[in-house]
């Protein structure tokens, strides 16, 4: 794993991506000389300098993918899903590079060589891949782990890898069981400790121990251990292990002092300028291009209620440091939606939601005016989803560290909306407040940036919405 910006991205995404870029680089090149190649006088002259045009290209396109989840930290993905996200991503990136020459002539180089570079590109990606793919897959190729420990805290591991919440590249070679802990992972896979530890290292070809002990105080061997780590073998504790592997904290491996000593926390607590021009100016440039939906929204929830119900829902939500503040939302369910005055969570099939109702929720479109939160300062743009205050007393009583998802401002879009599907359940919650924690800690502005890219497809899927 390799930690970029304070987030935690799989060696073998970041060799792909930059792989990717110098493909989408090279195809400008390349486009351009085919173009040009029957021609007598060198025509090509009139789009250079390409390296900037180049670069500008491969940003563009690369953006362009990411935002189609092409880079998702378990990116493994049928052919046929990965040719749609594919198409999608170029379809996604032609467009954005259009507006860019139409706002800047200077960058044009051609309809003819984008085309041919555009072809060459979708090519050399494809080629590119089937290589990842294939490669990625191989055990020869494989971090080699053994896990010391074959009690609750080693099943919680072999839980996420059974899930597939996990990104790939590993493979677990066995759980050692320790002196008077009970087995609860497959026994299958169980390692009886019967020979030194270095030994079985070196014997099943080691790369990494990860230390999944239920309780350490009864047994644990140091020596042992480093004489391990002293012969090159990586040693690391299993919440660290979980949090880069499945990008979320699990509550269940944790204890209070972690988040004292922990690296991290404090960088989204304390006040970010960069932050809060991010959040105004992402607010304002969705504003100047979603308004026609707005307004139509607005005319379809008319239509639908005959003009007796109102287009906007004002709703009290849990803010920063718990302070309350109303949340804007385009009414999407009937007027007597909570008429017992009793708070709900929305259901899947959920009756109370209008005709209209159904798609501006499918597509986030209800969440729209929520901007204007985000202007006030009421919310970020990136941030923990805002619960109601009912909900948020209910669950805090039975979440360990729920409130500290209000140490920030809550998002329209955040980490856990990306990585999680609507949730209406309490254990949907505590799935929701591990990625909301891994946010908090691991805060960047690029971090907000991968969010905000990853958003599109989420909503262009209608992934998440309810």
């Amino acid at each position: 794993m390799i930690r970029l910006f304070r987030h935690y991205v799989p060696a073998s995404l970041v060799v792909l991506a930059l792989s990717e870029f110098l493909i989408f680089f090279l195809a400008i090149y390349i486009g351009v000389e085919i173009r040009f190649i029957y021609q007598e006088t060198d025509a090509s002259s009139s789009v250079r300098p390409l390296f900037p045009k180049a670069v500008l290209f491969a940003v563009v396109m690369l953006s362009a993918m990411t935002s189609m989840g092409l880079y998702w930290r378990n990116s493994h993905m049928s052919m046929p899903e990965m040719l749609h996200k594919l198409t999608l991503g170029f379809a996604a990136g032609i467009i954005a590079m259009l507006i860019l020459f139409y706002a800047f002539p200077a960058a044009l180089i051609g309809r003819g060589a984008l085309a041919i570079s555009l072809l060459t590109a979708f090519l050399g990606i494809l080629i590119a891949r089937s290589f990842y793919y294939f490669f990625a897959d191989h055990d020869a190729l494989k971090r080699r782990l053994l896990v010391f420990g074959a009690g609750e805290r080693a099943s919680q591991l072999e839980q996420e890898l059974n899930k597939g919440g996990m990104a790939p590249g590993f493979k677990i070679i066995g759980f050692i069981q320790t002196p008077g802990q009970p087995v609860k992972v497959d026994k299958g896979n169980v390692i009886t400790a019967n020979t030194p530890l270095i030994e079985t290292v070196k014997r099943h070809q080691v790369h990494e121990i990860v230390i999944a002990l239920d309780e350490r105080r009864e047994y644990f061997p140091v020596r042992e251990i480093l004489d391990c780590k002293m012969n090159g073998v990586q040693i690391t504790d299993i919440t660290n292990f979980l949090e880069q592997r499945t990008s979320k904290i699990r509550l269940d491996t944790i204890h209070p002092s972690t988040f004292i000593f922990a690296d991290g926390y404090s960088h989204a607590v304390l006040a970010s300028y960069g932050k809060r021009m991010l959040d105004v100016s992402a607010s304002l440039a969705l504003l100047a291009v979603s308004w026609p939906v707005m307004v139509l929204t607005a005319m379809a929830i008319i239509l639908e209620s005959g003009g007796k119900g109102t287009i906007f829902y004002r709703q009290e939500r849990v803010g920063r440091h718990g302070e309350p503040f109303d949340v804007l939302k385009f009414r999407s369910m009937r007027m007597d939606a909570e008429k017992d005055g009793m708070a709900q969570w929305a259901s899947k099939d959920d009756d109370r939601v209008t005709r209209v109702g159904r798609i501006i929720r499918k597509y986030r479109i209800d969440e729209l005016p929520q901007l204007l939160n985000v202007l006030k300062g009421d919310m970020s743009f990136v941030g923990p989803r805002p619960e109601r205050p009912s909900f948020v007393e209910e669950l805090s009583s039975k979440i360990p560290y729920y409130g500290l998802r209000h140490k920030v401002n809550p998002g329209i879009t955040g980490w856990a909306q990306i990585c999680y599907p609507y949730g209406s359940s309490d254990q949907d919650a505590l799935e929701k407040l591990q990625y909301d924690l891994y946010y908090i800690k691991n805060y960047s502005l690029w971090f907000d940036f991968l969010i905000l890219a990853q958003t599109v497809y989420a909503v262009l899927s209608g992934r998440g919405g309810r």
